[in-house]
């Protein structure tokens, strides 16, 4: 009898502690990072935009930062988006040196 009670007990624990560790490894995964699914038509000012990140899946895009944080997916074929990422470029390289 004490031997059932003890095989309970020990299911019991192994039940709760595999259902935090999987908790806890689902809930430490780093978020997704944020991606185009939309583009923007209208053409940005380039003065205005910080940084830029290109993007394959699930479109081919370019998302520009703004200088206040706001992001902004547009296509890559434009030449305003060229001669933008261009310059972001130069500026990065100028910083660096």
């Amino acid at each position: 009898m004490k031997l059932h009670v003890a095989a309970i007990l020990v299911i019991f624990w192994l039940g709760i502690l595999t259902v935090h560790t999987v908790k806890g490894s689902v809930g430490s995964q780093p978020m997704r990072k944020i991606s185009c699914v939309r583009l923007s038509t209208q053409q940005l000012n380039i003065r205005s935009l910080v940084s830029y990140e290109k993007q394959q899946v699930p479109v081919e895009a370019i998302m520009f930062i703004t200088t206040k944080g706001i992001k902004i997916c547009v296509s890559p074929n434009q030449k305003w988006v060229k001669t933008a990422i261009k310059k972001i470029d130069r500026k990065r390289t100028t910083k660096g040196k």
